[in-house]
């Protein structure tokens, strides 16, 4: 049986502790915000801005899945293939941060109806999402399979997203079980 060092310890409860801490922040930062419904997108307002909003999230959903692909070729080839995913990686990050300014500003943490409860949690999940991942890439003192696992989450929020979101505004504001 393995011993449990110190820093293992402090490893293990700083990866679990951190990314629920900064979904929660994001959460109570947007819950106590007053909405501001004339934010823009760049540029776009009101529906230009929500049908935006869609278009870059079907983007960010894309790269997920290619994140995921890379991510099972990484396995096999890791030699680009990580260097592809982790730009990849970055790029989603990115594209996915003017989105989630432009929610948060836009009209906060909401939860009047099941669809825009599901995403205000995704919205919060993806970023904690992220914070674990980053932290799992750099840790060599975590199990193997919290990279899957964490790696997984970070999708899932993003999926969910989309599904609670684009695909709802790119599909005349309706989506099935929602």
């Amino acid at each position: 049986m393995a011993t449990t060092t110190p820093a293992r310890a402090v490893a293990v409860a700083l990866g679990a502790v951190l990314p629920v801490a900064v979904g929660v922040a994001i959460w109570l930062t947007g819950r106590h915000h007053s909405p501001e419904y004339t934010t823009s997108l760049f540029g776009a307002h009101g529906a230009d801005a929500v049908t935006l909003k869609a278009r870059l999230g079907s983007a960010l959903f894309g790269l997920a899945i290619v994140q995921v692909l890379l991510a099972l070729w990484m396995y096999s080839r890791p030699g680009r293939v990580r260097l592809v995913h982790r730009a990849v990686g970055w790029l989603a990050f990115l594209l996915s941060v003017p989105i989630a300014f432009h929610c948060v500003r836009t009209y906060g943490v909401e939860t009047s109806s099941t669809r825009v409860f599901l995403h205000s949690v995704a919205g919060c999940a993806l970023y904690g999402a992220f914070v674990a991942k980053v932290l799992v890439v750099r840790s060599r003192r975590l199990p193997g399979w919290t990279l899957p696992v964490a790696g997984g989450a970070l999708f899932a929020a993003i999926g969910l997203l989309w599904y609670s979101a684009a695909l709802w505004a790119l599909n005349g504001f309706t989506v099935p079980g929602l």
